[in-house]
């Protein structure tokens, strides 16, 4: 038991450490820009990361391809609880469906499998983060916005470099040595600067009605143990690919969807930057046990 605690630590502590840089550089008032690193991120480092690492063939096709529908079924059941739950308590699904549904399964999701699975393990959440993309620049901005706007996601490079990424896993296609290594470099943006901008977006956000906030984390987080049960004894997934699904689903609510929300729907943006805050503060105590235990 000693030894796997050790372990747990190892796989939380460089991301929770990462994270509370950003924070610093917010506390400390240093330049950091947002938009900047959003943009880096979205169109180089995340397109960058997803070319390099899926065509290294890290896991077979048909596995990736089933991960991904595994995703889709778990966001899904969590959009159709989600809606029950919300219109039980009154609250209004343009501001909460989308956190409710979408999980910060890129900034800490990406990481800490990639720590406890290594390479196998984050092609693995990957295809569980081409999933949450997709779900975040439709529904996640739809919703908000009150509108529905297909263009969004023709602009997103992230998509292209997923789709062009599969087409080499199903035609066993390699990148030239200099290319793989051109995106390798581009792609260490992604999971570093994503982290400094969840701690530098924490420290920002105001806690707004902590009563709801505390609630929703607690049904989000017993939502997400369900779903990830059922979909695991579902699909029969074993070994890496059950211990990232597993990770994914329990992972706390993305921060990208607070900032969907107070660009487009401001009134109930306090609540959701509550939620959003007591999640990730639930996430750190409970992540150690899901790894300890149940993965």
């Amino acid at each position: 038991m000693e030894e796997m605690l050790f372990h747990v630590g190892g796989v939380v502590a460089p991301v929770l450490l990462c994270v509370l840089v950003g924070y610093g550089l917010a506390a400390l008032k240093l330049p950091f820009d947002h938009k900047v690193s959003g943009a880096l991120v979205a169109n180089v480092g995340y397109p960058a990361l997803v070319l390099a690492h899926l065509t290294e063939q890290h896991v077979p096709l048909g596995a990736f391809l089933e991960m991904m529908l595994a995703a889709l079924v778990a966001v899904a059941s969590f959009g159709l609880i989600a809606l029950g739950l919300l219109a039980l308590l009154s609250l209004p699904i343009r501001a909460f469906l989308s956190p409710m549904m979408l999980n910060n399964v890129g900034a800490i999701g990406l990481p800490i499998c990639m720590l406890a699975f290594g390479d196998e393990g984050l092609a693995y959440a990957m295809a569980f983060v081409v999933v949450t993309l997709v779900g975040s620049f439709t529904i996640g901005t739809w919703l908000p916005m009150g509108r529905v706007a297909l263009h969004d996601v023709l602009r997103k490079p992230v998509i292209y470099a997923a789709l062009l990424a599969i087409a080499f896993m199903a035609t066993d296609t390699r990148l030239p040595t200099p290319i793989d290594h051109t995106l390798g470099i581009l792609g260490g943006l992604a999971i570093p600067l994503m982290l400094l901008t969840l701690g530098h977006t924490l420290a920002s956000l105001s806690a707004g009605v902590l009563w709801r906030g505390g609630y929703l984390a607690l049904l989000h987080l017993a939502m997400a143990a369900g779903v990830a049960f059922g979909v695991v004894q579902l699909f029969g997934l074993q070994g890496a690919a059950r211990g990232v699904f597993i990770l994914q689903c329990v992972m706390p609510v993305s921060v990208t969807a607070y900032l969907w929300i107070e660009m487009y729907d401001a009134k109930d943006a306090p609540g959701v930057a509550s939620f959003i805050l007591f999640s990730t503060v639930l996430a750190v105590a409970v992540l150690p046990l899901v790894l300890t235990f149940w993965v």
